[in-house]
């Protein structure tokens, strides 16, 4: 047994917190052999939404900035292909291995991973009246977290807390840094159908409202969610 030094650093800002609805904005990626980074992936995805105030606030990402970014769809074949067997490494894992699971199973892939949780490594490290979020374990344990809430930035400092917390405790809890199975599951989405479409931007320009969604890119949950909270909200069309 021994503690993995081979792995990718994974970090993803997000629309919101739930893999279900909301949309990866940014991933960034650091793979690490030998405990050394080999390389460093970085890139900005498009929602095609329009990102609320607190996720600009928080990520200092702006909606200009994503306009030609490309959409999911477009990367998670490259994200894919970077964690090869690798398990993958991050503070609180299953929240970004969630949305990208999401993403591969959209393209009808699998991915079946394992991953190693800086956040319980914390949480079983630290004293008990710290902070257990990156910011506070990254200044508890002396790593730089300039940028945070910036996707590569906040894989680089996870990758560094997890060198910290090795050298410190894994001699003795070597069995803590083994990774473990990430289990999520997630069916995959279908696209919106062509009549969904219509009858969205009949019932759009019906009402005289605007979205907030580009609706080619909404899939068919999605769509029939937006058409029945727009209908609860201002009714149904009239007939003539």
């Amino acid at each position: 047994m021994s503690i993995p030094q081979d792995y990718v650093s994974v970090d993803l800002e997000t629309t919101g917190l739930n893999p279900k609805i909301d949309k990866i904005i940014e991933i960034g990626m650091v793979i690490v052999r030998n405990g050394q980074v080999e390389q460093e992936y970085s890139t900005l995805v498009n929602p095609y939404q329009q990102l609320r105030p607190e996720t600009v606030e928080l990520t200092g990402i702006r909606d200009e900035m994503l306009t030609d970014a490309p959409g999911i769809s477009r990367v998670i074949g490259k994200c894919l292909e970077l964690c090869g067997d690798l398990p993958l490494l991050g503070h609180k894992i299953l929240f970004d291995y969630s949305f990208l699971k999401k993403a591969v199973v959209n393209e009808g892939m699998e991915f079946e991973k394992q991953g190693i949780d800086t956040l319980k490594l914390c949480r079983k490290f630290m004293p008990a009246v710290e902070k257990k979020n990156l910011s506070s374990a990254c200044a508890y344990y002396g790593v730089d977290l300039t940028g945070a809430h910036r996707a590569s930035h906040d894989a680089l400092a996870t990758h560094e807390l997890y060198q910290r917390l090795t050298a410190a405790y894994g001699e003795a809890a070597e069995e803590d840094f083994l990774p473990k199975p990430l289990i999520y599951k997630i069916k995959r989405e279908q696209p919106a159908t062509k009549r969904q479409k219509e009858v969205l931007r009949e019932l759009l320009k019906y009402h005289k409202i605007s979205v907030t969604v580009q609706i080619d890119h909404l899939s068919r949950n999605e769509i029939s969610r937006l058409t029945d909270k727009i209908i609860l909200q201002y009714g149904r069309m009239s007939k003539r």
